[in-house]
């Protein structure tokens, strides 16, 4: 597998990116190539800092210039040419990478990706999927913001690719999939989902129908369809919940000393709690749909993250979901 990782992206860029990089490559199986895209000088410092030799699968490739986190993306794309987001996706577009993997600009990504890869067979847009938690298996959303406004014949694509990533990557044998609405009955929703739900019915997929926001975090459904408006939402809102929810725990424990000892007792269920919320533990968002794999970590990926993120590559493109993708988009609109 040969994967290009864009090592100027995210927050803490180069630093844990290259030391997730060097992590994937002592530890991941099937690895030939990792192109560490970026700054030369600013790579070659951070592999410099690892102890023993450096794996033979790791090639550094220089780009000279950065997409910034707050640049507009299409404005960024044109402009800087040669950007680490824009050769590491041009080396999947040449076929010397079959993945990449970056923590930089979403919107720049999700730009470069669809304008230099295309879409596959069958997809009218790429689409961004997240992995979020519940009690017992993840569920997946999409979309998660690239498309705020989606037609019901996207939104059952969107539903084809995040059942397979679901089966493929997750591990669900039959991903039951819902409709993200305003009520669990078939007339609720807008005229977009209400002609995706008579879609949705209509095909082999495991649709349970509509799900209402409520029930995302109850473990009711495996695949969350949406436009990536209301995903966005969705997501935001999910995040802004979790940190302020563990904003009070912390100020709660700290109030007085017997708190304190009861944080410590407690400090086993902690640390689980926070293994399974912890997205990092996911490898970040596919770009599902694009011409090539594309995985988009977050903005404030580690080490630990972007190894994720490059084992998430890695076995997509071991499970070929891609290929998937198309046969399965092309059963359905053979039967429509």
């Amino acid at each position: 597998m040969r994967i290009s990782i864009d090592a100027m992206g995210g927050d803490f860029a180069p630093q844990e990116i290259v030391a997730g990089t060097l992590q994937a490559a002592e530890r991941l199986e099937g690895i030939e190539k990792l192109f560490l895209v970026g700054d030369e000088t600013a790579i070659q410092a951070e592999l410099d800092k690892h102890k023993g030799p450096i794996p033979s699968c790791i090639e550094v490739v220089h780009a000279s210039e950065v997409v910034g986190m707050g640049e507009s993306p299409a404005t960024a794309i044109r402009r800087k040419k040669d950007s680490s987001i824009a050769r590491a996706v041009e080396m999947v577009k040449d076929g010397r990478a079959q993945a990449i993997f970056s923590a930089g600009n979403t919107g720049a990504v999700v730009a470069a990706a669809t304008l230099k890869l295309r879409t596959l067979k069958g997809v009218d847009r790429p689409v961004i999927a997240t992995v979020l938690p519940t009690p017992t298996n993840p569920f997946v959303l999409l979309d998660a913001g690239a498309n705020p406004d989606s037609t019901p014949e996207m939104l059952m694509q969107f539903a084809v690719m995040g059942s397979i990533y679901s089966h493929e990557i997750i591990g669900i044998p039959n991903p039951s999939v819902g409709l993200l609405s305003i009520g669990e009955e078939e007339g609720k929703g807008n005229e977009s989902t209400k002609k995706a739900y008579s879609l949705l019915s209509k095909s082999r997929l495991n649709f349970i129908g509509n799900v209402e926001s409520s029930d995302l975090f109850g473990a009711k459904v495996n695949v969350a369809v949406c436009d990536g408006f209301v995903g966005n939402v969705v997501l935001k809102t999910s995040e802004a919940l979790a940190s302020m929810i563990s904003s009070w725990l912390k100020q709660m424990f700290r109030a007085n000393l017997l708190r304190k000892l009861g944080a410590l007792l407690a400090i086993g269920v902690f640390k689980e709690f926070k293994s399974h919320a912890d997205p990092a533990g996911y490898g970040g968002a596919p770009l599902l749909g694009a011409n090539g794999v594309v995985i988009i970590g977050h903005g404030s990926s580690n080490a630990f993250a972007t190894f994720n993120g490059i084992r998430v590559a890695s076995e997509s493109i071991n499970h070929d979901v891609n290929h998937l993708i198309e046969v399965e988009l092309e059963r359905i609109n053979a039967d429509t």
